[in-house]
């Protein structure tokens, strides 16, 4: 077969597949998309591909899936540099073959094939493709409707992926792509509006009906012009913000802001004429708007020019009566954050030095501010603001009643920019914050309405009431001087909590909210009680869903405050505690068993221990939560870190057989990587398991196994290392012999693998652990640690490291030498050959280095244990140590005079000296069992078992003994007279240099 032919067969053979592929038959449909998978390493695939989505004979379903593959695997091999990229020579055929799809008649198969342009744009746009942008713009003046949408879709996904490159080199080009684009779109946006606007007019003048416009302008193909100009509007607005550092200097873009006023403005009369909502027409008012808003965050200084209109434009629509019959929901988001933008840009605001002269443009724009923003503007934004927007709507409150819990579950981040009501609030704060002198004696007035008890069957009046109490609990911080809240609390809004009427339950949720405001603000700590006690009745069984969930919150906020009385606290603890629990099985929604859990593990982690006699309700029910929460991995986080707070807090999990085997299986689906639920549950997970290890008296055969979890962690990432070690050293002094024993090699490999990658930080908290593990089982551990000792060895020799480090990697070859000081001549003859040095130079360079640093180690500790080696290797065979007896003599001595104290007869105490006793008497201030074992292992520890002045004594009188008195003299003659001196300090022998 010729080419041709083979190509045909590949073809064919592929448009085979993808009918399989495309079929709803499992049985085809599973083999095909696997040979697809395969397929799409295959040379001339992608060609095949564009041949069959180009193909308008072949079925839509096809060709979708075939433009899906291409697309999908454009991402993968488009790139030059990627492994099995598509050859050029392909990619040469395929470009000029996606612009003659242009005018594809299937919305869904050009709206991918729009995407997909985008992304080989971002790779071949301008150096490979510069015929991409000039066969576009030809295509979006084309006369014919559908080619000249499918043009503005294609560049529009240009655009936006161009725009989105953020090197110095694509920015520069998108930049002069820009300057070259901006007038003809522009002009094409203005000239799609001005046609849509005309035939508007042009129906409207032949007598036609308004609530008919949309429908007749769908029969002529006015209606495409608004999707089009919908469509260039988006282009414009990556244009604009990504395309100009100032924008406002060119002429386009000036006249595309002042054309966005004209134009919405028209849509939005045309809306309230047709008397009918309209999705296209609400598109297009949100888009323009928003591309206000993206100009303002973007470029604020090019925008001062335009803050009068914007202020006018959306006060006007938001704040005026006239303007009240035009807005909708989606169209009053923008106009808040629009007008909330303005007033809070950090770069319109005055200078606060006394001085500092601003640039002309911030100085242009607060006068700009001052100007709109006057006391009636402010006044009247402000009261409707309260008044009307604040207002429970009918719809809010059917979605109380509906769904309780859901309307309750507050929502934070960005969701002013999304949500009316976080919009409107958010609004109001910056606009009471900046301009509360003038706004507070406006709230203060209609404060003082409220302080009237409204009946409960006037419903317009709770609204009211409840809107007020809004306004005044968002300005808490700005009203402190203000209002005295102790005094309305005790009037007023008590005595509101206490009417239980069903239509009250806005008044009781409202005042829950306002209590919680002001508790971290003025509200004094006499009042605390009355608080607890109030929130205690909203939690009751019988009261309103929303209510209950509010007085959780604000439970939560009140024993935050500064003033928190913890004694006070504790006489409710047990009932808030027994209702919260309840409310917690009572809810349904899993957010709000995650909302009610955060305020139970914080009252946990407040009261501490004091829980323990209310808890077990609570730990009974976790495992429940646990099973119903599989797909939920929040409520799961939220049972994990309860479980965290209670470990903690009441110091043991294992009264109960069942709550210990629960708390081990969170532990291991946490941290077992072959999870997926493991990426959310981890981080808790492993405060968990470190909390269990430290309260947890003795090992059990569950959390014994459950030790390989660890190891696994830390061979797929560092990321975790820190407490990932932490564990380690916990299970070490939890059970040394066992863990050594089974699990002692594997660590070792693991930490030979971990060393060769860390930087120093890592390796420090890395020699922590192995210092743990000969402090617990010396013996055994440094048969263990062997592979790891010449690294330290040849480590030290270097002597390059941290002085941490260094004074770590000592501390290991001093509790060698401590245990066996053949190991460590043993170590020293091992990596000699691999350094090209002798024995003896090695062992002199490690002296020296050991010497040199000593100074330098701070930690009195770790300062003793080198010094105990030391006065060791005095005892050793190795003739060099002679050649250094006053350097060790030395630095003895120092340490001796940093850790020696003395008693009231002058005698000397080692400050470092442990025995039972100080055990004994110090495990009562600890809070674990881990810090109880802990300091046991430390009576084990060199350092506090031996007085190193009798150490040292005894090691040099050895050593005189060992000695001929001649040797021994020369020895003395080369310690000089000062080191002398502070040595019989201590030594107390007759003996001196001129002996």
């Amino acid at each position: 077969m010729d080419a041709a032919e083979v190509y045909r067969y590949k073809q064919s053979f592929v448009l085979d597949v993808l009918q399989r592929a495309s079929s709803q038959n499992p049985e085809l449909l599973k083999p095909a998309e696997q040979k697809l998978q395969e397929l799409e390493t295959e040379e001339g695939f992608y060609s095949i591909l564009k041949d069959v989505f180009q193909d308008r004979s072949i079925d839509t379903n096809v060709r979708l899936l075939a433009l899906l593959y291409f697309k999908n695997g454009t991402e993968k091999y488009w790139r030059p540099t990627a492994p099995n990229a598509i050859p050029e020579v392909e990619k040469q055929q395929i470009r000029p073959a996606l612009l003659a799809s242009i005018p594809e008649p299937h919305k869904i198969i050009a709206t991918h094939l729009a995407v997909l342009m985008g992304k080989v744009a971002r790779f071949d746009f301008p150096k490979h493709w510069p015929e991409l942008i000039p066969s576009l713009m030809t295509a979006i003046k084309s006369n014919d409707p559908l080619t000249q949408n499918r043009g503005l879709m294609m560049l529009h996904q240009i655009v936006k992926v161009l725009a989105s490159k953020r090197l110095a080199a694509d920015k520069r080009m998108f930049q002069d792509l820009s300057a070259c684009l901006y007038p003809d779109i522009y002009q094409i946006w203005d000239a799609l509006c001005q046609v849509f606007t005309s035939k508007v007019q042009d129906y409207t003048n032949s007598g036609g009906n308004l609530e008919n416009t949309m429908v007749a302008l769908q029969q002529t193909n006015g209606i495409g012009y608004l999707e089009n100009a919908l469509i260039a509007t988006k282009m414009l607005v990556k244009l604009t913000i990504f395309g100009f550092k100032k924008p406002n200097e060119n002429e386009f873009v000036d006249r595309f802001i002042r054309g966005i006023f004209v134009h919405t403005r028209f849509m939005l009369q045309l809306r309230k004429a047709i008397c009918s909502e309209n999705e296209l027409l609400e598109k297009f008012v949100v888009r323009c708007t928003n591309v206000l808003l993206s100009m303002l965050d973007t470029h604020p200084f090019s925008f001062v020019d335009y803050i009068p209109s914007a202020l006018e434009f959306a006060a006007g629509y938001a704040f005026t009566n006239d303007g009240e019959t035009f807005v909708f929901e989606k169209f009053l988001i923008p106009c808040f954050n629009l007008i909330k933008n303005i007033i809070l840009c950090v770069e319109y605001r005055p200078s606060k030095i006394a001085g500092e002269v601003k640039v002309p443009e911030s100085q242009r724009a607060h006068q700009m501010k001052l100007a709109f923003f006057t006391t009636p503007t402010l006044t009247t934004i402000f009261k409707k603001l309260v008044t009307y927007y604040f207002v429970l709507t009918p719809q809010e409150l059917e979605w109380w009643r509906t769904d309780p819990e859901s309307f309750v579950i507050v929502t934070c981040g960005d969701a002013p920019k999304y949500s009316l009501r976080p919009s409107i609030e958010s609004l109001y704060s910056a606009v009471f914050h900046e301009y509360s002198k003038t706004l507070a004696p406006v709230l203060v007035d209609l404060v003082k309405e409220t302080f009237v008890i409204v009946p409960p069957d006037n419903n317009q009046a709770i609204l009211n009431k409840d809107a007020i109490y809004n306004a005044v609990g968002l300005a808490a911080f700005d009203l402190y001087d203000e209002i005295d809240f102790d005094n309305w609390l005790v009037s007023t809004l008590l005595e509101e909590l206490k009417i239980k009427h069903s239509n009250y339950r806005v008044i009781r949720r409202r005042v829950a909210l306002l209590i919680g405001c002001w508790a971290g603000v003025k509200m004094s700590a006499d009042h605390q009680p009355a608080v607890f006690a109030a929130m205690l009745d909203l939690l009751k069984n019988d009261e309103d869903m929303v209510v209950k969930i509010t007085a959780a919150n604000t439970i939560t906020l009140a024993i935050d405050d500064f003033d928190f009385n913890l004694d006070i606290f504790l006489e409710y603890l047990g009932p808030i505690f027994g209702t919260l629990f309840d409310l917690l099985k009572e809810a349904e929604n899993c957010d709000t068993k995650l909302k009610v859990l955060q305020v139970l593990y914080y009252i946990i982690e407040r009261v501490g221990s004091n829980i323990e006699p209310y808890y077990g309700g609570l730990i009974q029910y976790l495992p429940i939560i646990w099973n119903e929460s599989e797909t939920h991995n929040l409520l799961r986080v939220a049972v994990v870190t309860s479980l965290v707070k209670l470990v903690k807090s009441i110091g043991h999990m294992n009264k109960s057989e069942d709550v210990y085997n629960f708390v081990i299986s969170v532990i291991s689906l946490s941290t077992d990587i072959d999870q997926d639920s493991h990426i959310y549950l981890l981080e808790d997970g492993l405060d968990l398991w470190i909390a269990v290890l430290q309260n947890i008296p003795c090992i059990s055969d569950d959390l014994f196994l459950l030790f390989k979890n660890v190891l696994r962690l830390m061979a797929l990432s560092t990321e975790n290392l820190e407490v990932c070690l932490g564990i380690i050293d916990a299970y070490i002094i939890l059970s040394p012999d066992q863990i050594l024993q089974v699990y002692g090699e594997a660590i070792v490999q693991s930490f030979a693998e971990l060393l060769t990658d860390l930087k120093s930080e890592g390796e420090i908290r890395v020699m922590r652990n192995l210092d743990t593990f000969l402090l617990v089982n010396c013996p055994a551990s440094a048969i263990l640690l062997k592979p790891l000792f010449p690294q330290i060895f040849k480590a030290v020799y270097a002597g390059e490291s941290l002085p941490t480090l260094t004074g770590l990697y000592l501390s290991i070859i001093s509790r060698i030498i401590l245990e066996s000081q053949d190991t460590f001549v043993e170590m020293i003859r091992n990596i000699a050959p691999s350094i090209g040095r002798s024995e003896d130079e090695v062992f002199r360079a490690i002296v020296d280095i050991w010497l040199k640093k000593m100074p330098v180690i701070t930690q009195p500790a770790r300062k003793k244990l080198l010094s105990l080696a030391l006065c060791t290797l005095l005892m050793s065979d190795l003739n060099f140590v002679y050649d250094k007896f006053c350097g060790i003599l030395l630095a003895v001595v120092e340490v001796l005079n940093d850790i020696t104290r003395y008693d009231e007869n002058g005698a000397h105490i080692d400050s470092l000296l442990y025995n039972q006793h100080d055990v004994l008497e110090g495990s009562a201030s600890f809070e674990t069992e881990h810090d109880v074992r802990l300091k046991s292992f430390y009576l084990k520890d060199p350092v506090h078992r031996i007085v190193l002045e009798e150490f040292l004594v005894n090691h040099v009188g050895e050593l005189q003994r060992r000695l001929e008195p001649t040797m021994f003299n020369q020895l003395v003659q080369t310690v000089d007279s000062e080191t002398m001196d502070m040595a019989n300090e201590f030594l107390k022998l007759q003996w001196s240099p001129d002996q």
